[in-house]
């Protein structure tokens, strides 16, 4: 589409949204990034057909490349899209610019990110940024908008000498605005540039031409119906829409103008419906804020009978207590008092020293005798010394565990609206959390709340967070790392909802998740491994070839190990990732390897060693366990025949009962590249199975081996489902 009919097709609209009586700044929620949430600079058009900044796509792009596949960070930033994002360095910046930069180099390229717009993830394909359109209507329509704001503010002119002059041209072919003088001097009669195009004072500059992101010397002439977008006649001959139905962009002007002059036509002959509509929501709206005040005083009524009943019981309680304290007390003053009449010159002992000294004796025996009785009584209270009453108030104690977990669940009434139940099994947590729910009245329900927060149990609850779920699936990121997240999920029906559901915990990985693939180039044996077109899978078949090998019975054949490490380095940081060992594998190891013990391993594919099997032999040699004490640049834990080794520790008990454990469903490993540190978790429960030293003075590698008939599968990232995009055009 040329430079004048872009500039003709905004006319028009403006045209039409000045017939409805419309100012171009009740438009301005469509002027704002859904990103950056400030004005529109330089809007590109991304596949889901929502724009957002050329700057803010970038830094989409490398906060997610920092959060996941960067080696040379130690914390990912998690931040979330729809936030301010920090600006990156300029030399990040064209590092993501650059088509070519392959995945094989040391940090990995990210081109799929969740669009703020409508969160769903969008693939920018191998040429990334430069593969898409930028939205010169949009900013056009942006640039008009901030001219009316700023209609008190003057362009200046940008080659005056200071102090400049106001501008009174801008040349489109210069990209520069001009006072009368300097546009006369700049822009003499008959040179070319007095033939450049010239417009009113903007600082919108843009090409008069649009030219093919694939083809970029390539003119835009097609219109692609199937992708429904501007193609060149390149793109047609041999790209990526040679099978597809194009058409002129003339025709799909005029097609889509004409749709789009209709459909505002429409809108502005309903206006007086448009503003019936607006009136009654202004009525709900106003409602919806008396029931919400009488339903909160509801609320409070029923929490106040509560506190009532509470106080009551409360003070029913106390009182008790203090009964039975005061009781106790009196029972225990009484026996101290008897106690220290037992003391001389005191009480008892002190009345019978005074009946001694008596010395008529029929006096003295009718007085000493009831005397003698309480003397003996107090002699066997001192000998078996019991206290009077019990100190401990076990008996008191308020058991309020039912009372707190119906309490927990106190709700509002869910008429009919069944509660929905977390699938364990399908929720787990690796780079984000995907949390799966089930809800039996699934038709019956409008959307969903599903709230988590992070479990401390050292401090005070923390408060949930909250997000409006229509489907029954949600990814959570920006989770922090090492830590408990419990979840729970409600169902609402209009303005109905459902109790909430039992919560789940889940733990995260102790640190950021690595991302990588299998590298099929370096060491890589593909007559012995089958890796498939993902580079995430792969498979030992060596089995055929053994029997090859050995067809003569009393030919042995020694298998040594296939090695396949990851196409990314570690060189710094703390990073995480995670794999599955298929259940029929006979022998793998997995773990970490520098990269010149890799060059010692693979020099040579036919005579490669493994760091537990001798050559000669093929049998163990123990080589990891005479050394486990020094560090060494890798480590390898076997896994086999459904079982996981814990290797030799001079720590732990050595007894192969003690060092054979069933294989986990999943296996994570954790590297501290900065400590030396490597450790290897169960990820079903996120439990550290074994831990040790290793030497990272190289950079480090994801290394696996496999023996005889087996397979690994790398853990696949959790991201939002790819979802078919309706394009109303």
């Amino acid at each position: 589409m040329s430079e004048s009919g872009e500039i003709s097709e905004f006319g028009y609209i403006m045209e039409l949204l000045a017939r409805g009586k419309v100012t171009i700044k009740n438009i301005e929620r469509e002027l704002i990034c859904p990103a950056c949430k400030e004005l529109f600079t330089h809007p590109l058009i991304l596949p889901c057909q929502h724009s957002i900044c050329h700057k803010c796509v970038k830094e989409l792009l490398l906060m997610l490349d920092d959060s996941f596949n960067d080696v040379g960070s130690d914390n990912s930033s998690q931040s979330s899209p729809r936030l301010r994002l920090p600006s990156p360095s300029m030399d990040k910046i064209d590092r993501i610019s650059r088509p070519g930069w392959k995945r094989n180099s040391l940090t990995p390229r990210t081109t799929t990110f969740p669009c703020p717009g409508c969160e769903h993830d969008v693939d920018l394909g191998e040429r990334g940024i430069n593969g898409l359109f930028r939205n010169f209507t949009l900013e056009t329509i942006v640039e008009r908008y901030r001219q009316a704001a700023r209609a008190a503010t003057a362009i200046m002119c940008d080659l005056c000498k200071p102090p400049p002059q106001e501008s009174t041209k801008s040349c489109m072919d210069c990209s520069a605005s001009y006072c009368n003088e300097c546009f006369k001097i700049y822009h003499p009669w008959g040179t070319v540039k007095a033939q450049h195009e010239y417009v009113g004072p903007t600082t919108n500059f843009r090409p008069k031409i649009l030219m093919c992101p694939e083809h970029e010397t390539e003119r835009i002439n097609m219109y692609c119906e199937l992708c429904r977008r501007p193609v060149c006649h390149l793109c047609k001959l041999g790209g990526n829409h040679s099978n597809h139905r194009v058409t002129t962009m003339s025709s799909a002007y005029k097609t889509l103008k004409e749709k789009l002059s209709k459909d505002i036509d429409y809108l502005i002959g309903k206006e007086s419906q448009v503003k019936s509509q607006i009136s009654e929501l202004n009525l709900l709206m106003k409602e919806t804020e008396c029931n919400g005040e009488r339903a909160k005083e509801d609320a409070v009524t029923h929490f106040e009978k509560l506190f009532e009943i509470l106080e009551e019981r409360k003070s029913s309680v106390l009182k008790a207590i203090d009964a039975s304290k005061k009781l106790r007390l009196d029972k225990f003053q009484t026996q101290m008092e008897e106690y220290q009449g037992l003391l001389e010159n005191n009480g008892l002992v002190g009345y019978a020293q005074e009946v001694l000294k008596e010395t008529d004796q029929s006096c003295f025996v009718q007085t000493a005798k009831q005397l003698h009785v309480r003397i003996q009584k107090a002699t066997e209270s001192l000998k078996s010394f019991r206290p009077a009453a019990q100190t401990s108030f076990e008996d008191y104690v308020v058991n309020t565990s039912k009372q707190t977990e119906l309490l927990g669940e106190l709700s509002f009434f869910s008429s009919g609206v069944d509660v929905p139940e977390i699938n364990e099994e399908q929720s787990k947590v690796y780079n984000n959390a995907l949390i799966n729910w089930h809800h039996p009245e699934k038709d019956k329900a409008d959307s969903y709340i599903l709230e988590y927060r992070k479990v401390n149990r050292d401090e005070e609850m923390l408060s949930w967070n909250e997000i409006e779920v229509c489907g029954t699936s949600k990814v959570i990121s920006d989770l922090e790392s090492n830590c408990d997240y419990a979840f729970r999920v409600r169902a609402y029906k209009g303005s109905i909802c459902s109790p909430s559901s039992r919560e789940l915990v889940l733990h995260t990985p102790p640190a950021p998740v690595f991302s990588f693939l299998f590298d099929e180039k370096c060491g890589y044996n593909n007559e012995h491994l089958l890796l498939n077109l993902k580079r995430d899978h792969v498979e030992s078949r060596a089995g055929f070839n053994l029997l090859l090998a050995a067809e003569r019975i009393q030919v042995g054949y020694y298998t040594s190990l296939d090695y396949i490490i990851g196409d990314v380095g570690i060189t710094k940081g703390k990073h995480f990732w995670a794999f599955r060992v298929e259940p029929y594998s006979y022998l793998v190891k997995a773990g970490v390897a520098s990269s010149d013990k890799l060059q010692e391993w693979l020099r040579s594919p036919r005579d490669t060693v493994s760091p537990r099997y001798e050559q000669d032999s093929g049998h163990d040699s123990g080589s990891e366990d005479t050394c486990f004490d020094s560090s060494q640049p890798f480590t390898l834990v076997t896994i086999g025949m459904k079982k996981f080794f814990i290797p030799k520790s001079p720590t732990s008990s050595n007894e192969p009962e003690n060092r054979v454990l069933p294989m986990p469903t999943s296996i994570g490993v954790l590297l501290d590249y900065d400590k030396g540190k490597v450790a290897f978790y169960d990820m079903d429960h996120m439990k550290c199975l074994y831990e040790r030293q290793v030497d990272c003075s190289h950079t480090m590698y994801p290394a696996f081996a496999l023996m005889g008939s087996g397979g690994i599968q790398l853990e696949e990232s959790i991201t939002a489902k790819y979802l078919e995009y309706q394009e109303n055009m």
